[in-house]
């Protein structure tokens, strides 16, 4: 029997192919949404403790961010995916959203320290000189600061995207498909795990090497902006 019957057999008995479809765009939706979570709570906490660091007044909003870091960074993310599914949205049927916002909260733990090290690498004196030009500190932080972090934080974004792609891949534990969930039910149904999880294996791969296309691609455009 060769590859190409095996190959038939494996995906194109029974429709199989459309687990994967369905599974390949389960990840993309869960990943690219819990990226976008992510972004916003990193940058509400990043910009919340760029502005609350050495103010006495603002402590306790700096110690909710920490607080907030702290926790969801030590809990991995399949127990963080369960208690979501499990406890919080227990009433919920539909996995999609729930693991959206799951990896979402997990990512933006993550995601905050990128862009506060973003913001931190851009020279003070643009806040002071933003200021000293009768901007107030949120138009400055909009219109000067985050434009100059953005170019430092785009290649961690871009490996943290990465990341949170084959992360994903823990979602069928609450029988959502995916990707890697897709590949297991086929094997279940043709007792044959070769094809299906080097179909899977192929699957990722290929969309890492588009994402990373797709980010490098915008990293020259910024750089040619420069000039």
């Amino acid at each position: 029997m060769n590859w190409l019957t095996k190959l038939q057999e494996t995906f194109l008995e029974d429709n199989r192919y459309m687990w994967m479809l369905e599974g390949l765009g389960n990840t993309l939706l869960i990943t690219l949404g819990a990226l976008g979570i992510g972004v916003v709570i990193g940058a509400l906490i990043a910009i919340t403790k760029y502005f609350c660091e050495g103010n006495k007044k603002l402590r306790f909003f700096n110690w909710l961010c920490d607080l907030y870091t702290t926790v969801i960074r030590g809990i991995p993310v399949t127990v963080l995916l369960l208690v979501f599914f499990y406890i919080i949205f227990v009433s919920v049927k539909d996995g999609v959203p729930v693991a959206i916002v799951a990896f979402g909260i997990n990512s933006g733990a993550y995601v905050a320290e990128i862009i506060r090290s973003g913001i931190m690498a851009v020279d003070p004196g643009q806040m002071e000189a933003g200021l000293s030009l009768g901007f107030g500190y949120i138009p400055t932080m909009r219109h000067i600061i985050l434009p100059q972090a953005f170019k430092n934080v785009l290649p961690p974004l871009c490996n943290e995207f990465i990341v949170l792609l084959k992360e994903t891949a823990v979602v069928g534990y609450i029988g959502l498909m995916d990707l890697t969930y897709a590949a297991s039910r086929i094997r279940d149904a043709t007792y044959s795990p070769f094809m299906p999880l080097i179909g899977s294996a192929a699957s990722y791969r290929l969309l890492v090497m588009f994402f990373t296309w797709l980010v490098g691609k915008l990293e020259r455009r910024l750089r040619n902006s420069d000039r």
